[in-house]
C-alpha cells in the first residue's frame, strides 16, 4: 500500500483520461487482473486489451468491489457509483502513471538487462546491499511491459535504493521500460541467444536492450561482450569485467575451485583482489562477477565485497508444488518473504480447489521498511482477503502482533520454526492446499520435508508456467471469438490431474475433455467447474455422469438409446451432450447413412440438448494427406449442417485437434480442441514459429557405480557388456516407472552433468544401468531421462513411438512435483 495515495482525480489528470468522476477515491492498488484483488477500494483496474479482453472482466472486478477503472470502451451496461477513465490505450496510461510515480522519487535506481541472469542478479544485489538500504524490486520476474510499471509503482519516500530488471521480446519495447524506470545506474548481465525471436540480429538485439540505460551515470558490464559497442554506450561513464582484457576495470584472470566454491582473483585499480563464490557452475559465476563489478563500481570497499559476496544464497524463482502427507498438497514458496510476493503466492494458493481448507504458514518478513504494527496489518488483511481459512504465523514478530489476525477463523503463532515442527500434531493437517512461504533464515524447507509424502525419488517436474506458455501460444493463433477445449485424458498426458486442471480452469478455457466418467468424477470431486466432456461414456456410469454434471459423447445410435432411456427414467431434461461424426478415422462416431435416423431421433427431443457437434482429424499434420483431411472437413461441414436444420438451433462446431489449429485455421471453426501441444508437442508448427516449451523432466537418480571389465557381463540374461574396461552406474528408473524395455541395450540414453549416456543391459522392473566411463559420478548425481536438452521427441525416435506414449506411460507411483513462477 502506498504510504501516500493518489486521489482518482490526480490520476485522471496524470493520465490524461476523460470521464466525469462520480465517486471520491484514493487508489494504491493498480490492478491488470481481476482474480488478483487484495483491497478492491483503493484498486486501480486497467482493463488491457492483449490475449483476452480486459474489458470482460470489468463486471467480474466490481462484483469484488473495486469502483474504478481505465478503458478504451465505456461499458454497455450501467454500473453505479463507479469511476471510468477513458483514455485511447489502456496499457499506455498504465505506464504514463508508474512513469510519474517514480519521477516523484529522487533515490538511485540500478536498471538491469540482458539476456539471461536479470533476476538472480538483481535479487542477489538485493541480498548483498539489504542491510543498509532500504529497498525496492521487482517482485520475483515482474520485468515485462506491464510487470515493470506494476513493480515501479511500489516505490516509497522511505526508499532508498531501487533495483528495476527490464525484459523484452522484440524491438520499440524499452523506450516504454526507460521512461517507467528512469535508472541512474545500469548493469547488463550476459548476452546470449535466450529470447532472440523477436529480433532480425543479435545486434538489433544489443541496440535495443542498451535504450535502457539511455541517461545512466554508470554503466556496468562485460567488457569482452560488448567490446565492437564501446564507443556507442548511452551511460555518462562505465566500469568494466572482463576475463579476457587487463584494461577492464575488474580483470578476472584466475578461476579455482576450493572445496566446492570458486575463488577468483582480479586486478582492480592496479590491486589483486580476490571473492569467493558459493557456486560451481558457469551461470552463477558470472552472475555473482556482474554483482562483484556492481558494488565495486557503487564504491563498496573490496574486502567488504568479498564476504558479502562469500554468504549469497540461492535463488528459487518457484512455487513448487507437491504431494503431502494426509492427502494434503504442499506448495513450497521459500524464495523470500516480502508482501508483494506473498500476495503473488497466495493467487496461485487461491488457485487450488482440490482441498476444502487453504492454509499459509508465513514467518517474519523482513527489510519491509514499514513499521511492524503497519506490515503485519497489511499481512493479515492481505490474508484475510485472499480467504485463508488456516493461518500459521512463525517468529518472534508475527508472535507478538498475532492480535492483527483475528479475523482469521483458525490462526496459531509459534516464535520459532523448531517450536512449530515440535508441536504440529496439534495442527490436524488433513486435506489441505498448504502454502509455506518464509525467509531463509527459519529453514522452512525442514517444515516443507515434516510435510511431504515420502516418495520413490524417481520424479517428474511439470513447469506450470511453461504449460501456460503453450496455452497462450494456441489461444494466440484463434479466430476471434474461437473456444479451446483443452484434453486432460489419460492423466493429463501422465502430467497430472487436478494440477493441470486448476490452472486451465484458472486461465479461462472454455471445455475440458477426459476419456472415461471416473476421470471427470475426480475432476469435480478436486473442485473442477469447467465444463467437461466424457468421451467415452460408459452406461453403467450414466448415474455417476449426472450426479457430477458431466456431458456425454454420444457416438452411435445404440448409445443415444440407451442415454435418452436412462434420461427418460430419471426424469431429466436438456441435458447437454456432444454429438461425435465419422469422417474417415472410423473409430467412434455417426457414419453419413445415419445422419438422417440421427437427425429423426434429435427432433423435438426433449431429453437431451446438442451442445455440440465434432469430429476428429486423421492426419492433420501430415502435408502427404492433406487431400484427405480437406475431404473430411467438407463431410463435417455437410453433417453439422444437416443436424443444425433437424435441431432448430446452431451448436459449437469443432474439427481441429492440436496439429490442426495452426495448418488448417479455416477448420477452426467454433472451438478447438488441444492436446499434446499443450505439453509442448507438435510437429505442425514450423520452426520460425515454434513459440512452444517443454513442459516436463523426467529425473533420477544413481544408486550404485561399480568398475566393470571389459566383457563382464551386465543385468539380466548377461545381455549387457562394456567393450572396455570401465564404469557402470544403476539408478532408480525401470520399466515399472514407465521407462521402457525397449530402451535397454544401448538404445536409450540419459544425460548425467550433461553429458550424453547409454544403457547397458536390459531395462528391469525398478532399474537400469548406464554406462558412465566418460564421466565423474557419484552416488546420489542427477540423471535426466528427459527435459528440454533431450526431449520426449528424442525418446520416442530412439524406440520407434511417438511421444504419447512415452508420456503416459510414466507410472503413477513416480512423484509429480509441480512448479509454478
Amino acid at each position: 500500500m502506498l504510504s501516500t495515495p493518489y486521489s482518482i482525480l490526480e490520476i485522471q489528470q496524470i493520465i490524461g483520461a476523460l470521464g466525469t468522476i462520480v465517486r471520491e477515491n484514493n487508489i494504491s492498488f493498480l490492478l491488470t487482473d481481476s482474480r488478483q484483488i487484495s483491497n478492491p477500494i483503493e484498486s486501480l483496474f486497467f482493463a488491457l486489451k492483449g490475449r483476452r479482453d480486459g474489458h470482460e472482466f470489468i463486471s467480474e472486478a466490481y462484483n469484488e468491489g473495486v469502483r474504478n477503472f481505465v478503458v478504451q470502451e465505456q461499458p454497455t451496461i450501467s454500473y453505479q457509483a463507479a469511476n471510468f477513465l477513458m483514455v485511447p490505450d489502456v496499457m499506455q496510461a498504465l505506464q504514463t502513471l508508474a512513469a510519474y510515480h517514480r519521477s516523484r522519487f529522487n533515490l538511485p535506481v540500478i536498471g538491469i538487462t540482458g539476456s539471461n541472469g536479470k533476476t538472480i542478479v538483481k535479487e542477489w544485489l538485493y541480498q548483498l546491499m539489504a542491510a543498509d538500504k532500504n529497498i525496492v524490486r521487482n517482485p520475483k520476474s515482474y520485468n515485462s511491459q506491464i510487470g515493470v510499471p506494476l513493480s515501479v509503482w511500489q516505490i516509497q519516500a522511505e526508499n532508498d535504493l531501487g533495483i528495476f530488471e527490464a525484459g523484452i521480446s522484440t524491438t520499440h519495447e524499452m523506450e516504454a521500460l526507460q521512461a517507467i524506470i528512469q535508472p541512474t545506474i545500469g548493469v547488463l548481465t550476459h548476452l546470449g541467444s535466450a529470447h532472440a525471436e523477436g529480433f532480425e540480429s543479435f545486434e538489433q538485439k544489443v541496440q535495443e536492450k542498451l535504450k535502457l540505460f539511455t541517461n545512466c551515470e554508470l554503466l556496468v558490464y562485460n567488457y569482452d561482450q560488448l567490446i565492437s559497442y564501446k564507443d556507442d554506450l548511452p551511460a555518462a561513464t562505465a566500469f568494466t569485467w572482463s576475463l579476457n582484457f587487463k584494461e577492464a576495470d575488474l580483470f578476472v584472470f584466475s578461476e579455482t575451485v576450493i572445496s566446492k566454491r570458486f575463488y577468483l582473483r582480479a586486478m582492480y585499480k592496479g590491486q589483486e583482489i580476490e571473492c569467493l563464490i558459493p557456486f560451481l557452475d558457469e551461470a552463477s559465476v558470472e552472475n555473482a562477477i556482474v554483482c562483484w563489478a556492481t558494488m565495486l563500481a557503487l564504491g563498496y570497499n573490496a574486502v567488504e565485497t568479498d564476504v558479502r559476496l562469500e554468504h549469497l544464497t540461492p535463488i528459487s524463482m518457484r512455487l513448487e508444488m507437491k504431494t503431502g502427507v494426509n492427502d494434503c498438497s504442499i506448495i513450497d514458496d521459500s524464495y523470500n518473504s516480502d508482501i508483494r510476493s506473498l500476495e503473488i503466492a497466495l493467487n496461485f494458493l487461491q488457485q487450488q480447489n482440490q482441498h476444502p481448507v487453504k492454509t499459509l504458514i508465513l514467518s517474519d518478513i523482513f527489510q519491509s521498511g514499514l513499521p511492524q504494527t503497519d506490515l503485519y496489518q497489511q499481512v493479515a488483511t492481505l490474508v484475510k482477503t485472499k480467504r485463508v481459512d488456516k493461518f500459521i504465523g512463525v517468529g518472534k514478530a508475527l508472535y507478538q502482533h498475532q492480535d492483527s489476525f483475528d479475523a482469521i477463523p483458525r490462526k496459531y503463532f509459534y516464535e520459532s520454526t523448531h517450536e512449530l515442527l515440535r508441536n504440529r500434531n496439534e495442527l490436524n493437517f488433513n486435506n489441505e492446499a498448504i502454502l509455506i512461504k518464509g525467509s531463509r533464515s527459519f529453514e522452512f524447507e525442514k517444515i516443507s520435508r515434516a510435510l511431504s509424502e515420502k516418495a520413490h525419488e524417481t520424479m517428474l517436474e511439470i513447469n506450470l508456467n511453461a504449460l501456460l506458455n503453450n496455452l497462450n501460444f494456441y489461444k494466440s493463433k484463434l479466430k476471434p471469438g474461437v473456444k479451446i477445449m483443452t484434453m486432460v485424458k489419460a492423466f493429463s498426458y501422465g502430467s497430472g490431474t487436478f494440477e493441470v486442471a486448476n490452472i486451465l480452469q484458472y486461465n479461462k478455457v472454455d471445455y475440458l475433455a477426459v476419456a472415461y466418467i471416473d476421470e471427470g468424477v475426480a475432476l469435480r470431486q478436486a473442485g473442477i467447474k469447467l465444463p467437461i466432456m466424457v468421451l467415452n461414456p460408459e452406461p453403467s456410469a450414466f448415474d455417476k455422469m449426472l450426479e457430477f454434471k458431466l456431458e456425454p459423447e454420444i457416438y452411435s445410435l445404440g448409445l443415444l438409446d440407451r442415454f435418452i432411456k436412462f434420461a427418460q427414467t430419471y426424469k431429466v431434461n436438456q441435458y447437454p451432450v456432444h454429438l461425435k461424426i465419422d469422417t474417415g478415422m472410423h473409430r467412434l462416431g455417426f457414419e453419413a447413412f445415419e445422419l438422417d435416423v440421427l437427425c429423426d431421433l434429435l427432433m423435438d427431443n426433449p431429453y437431451i440438448k446438442v451442445t455440440s457437434v465434432f469430429s476428429h482429424l486423421v492426419a492433420s499434420d501430415a502435408e502427404a494427406h492433406d487431400a484427405f483431411t480437406r475431404q473430411q472437413i467438407k463431410a463435417f461441414k455437410q453433417a453439422f449442417a444437416q443436424i443444425e436444420e433437424a435441431l432448430g438451433y446452431e451448436v459449437i462446431k469443432h474439427i481441429s485437434n492440436t496439429s490442426a489449429i495452426i495448418r488448417w485455421p479455416d477448420a477452426q471453426f467454433d472451438m478447438v480442441r488441444l492436446g499434446i501441444g499443450l505439453y509442448g508437442i507438435d510437429a505442425a508448427v514450423p520452426e520460425h514459429l515454434n513459440g512452444l516449451q517443454p513442459i516436463a523432466t523426467l529425473k533420477t537418480s544413481i544408486s550404485q557405480v561399480k568398475n566393470i571389465l571389459a566383457g563382464e557381463t551386465v543385468g539380466y540374461n548377461r545381455n549387457g557388456s562394456l567393450l572396455k574396461d570401465g564404469r557402470i552406474a544403476t539408478i532408480r528408473i525401470g520399466y515399472a516407472d514407465g521407462y521402457l524395455r525397449a530402451f535397454g541395450n544401448g538404445v536409450g540414453h540419459m544425460l548425467v552433468k550433461n553429458t550424453l549416456v547409454p544403457t547397458v543391459g536390459n531395462i528391469a522392473m525398478d532399474m537400469c544401468m548406464i554406462d558412465v566411463s566418460a564421466v565423474d559420478v557419484k552416488e546420489g548425481d542427477e540423471v535426466i531421462v528427459f527435459n528440454e536438452q533431450q526431449t520426449i521427441e528424442d525418446l520416442a525416435k530412439q524406440i520407434g513411438t511417438i511421444p504419447y506414449e512415452i508420456l503416459t506411460n510414466i507410472s503413477q507411483r513416480v512423484k509429480r512435483v509441480y512448479f509454478y513462477e
